[in-house]
C-alpha cells in the first residue's frame, strides 16, 4: 500500500506538467544561424617570378640532352 502511495505521489507532478499549457501552444521558431558570420572568398591572383635558366635542351642522336651554357641563358616566368 505504502509504494501504490508513494509513486502516486511521485508521478502526480510529472502528470500536472505535462498537461498543454497556453505557452506550449505558442509556435517557437528556432534559427541557429542568425549570428553566423558572412565569409567573403576573395580570387586568388596568380603570382609568378622571373627566374634565370642558363640552359636549354637539344636534340642530339640518342634523344634530347640538357646543354648548360652562359650564352643562351633566358628568363622564364615561374609562378610562386
Amino acid at each position: 500500500m505504502k509504494r501504490i502511495l508513494l509513486g502516486t505521489l511521485l508521478a502526480l507532478p510529472f502528470a500536472i506538467s505535462s498537461l498543454p499549457s497556453q505557452a506550449s501552444a505558442a509556435e517557437i521558431i528556432v534559427r541557429p544561424n542568425v549570428h553566423r558570420a558572412v565569409i567573403v572568398h576573395k580570387p586568388r591572383v596568380a603570382r609568378f617570378e622571373r627566374r634565370l635558366i642558363p640552359a636549354h635542351w637539344e636534340t642530339v642522336r640518342r634523344g634530347n640532352r640538357w646543354v648548360k651554357v652562359r650564352v643562351p641563358a633566358r628568363y622564364v616566368n615561374v609562378r610562386v
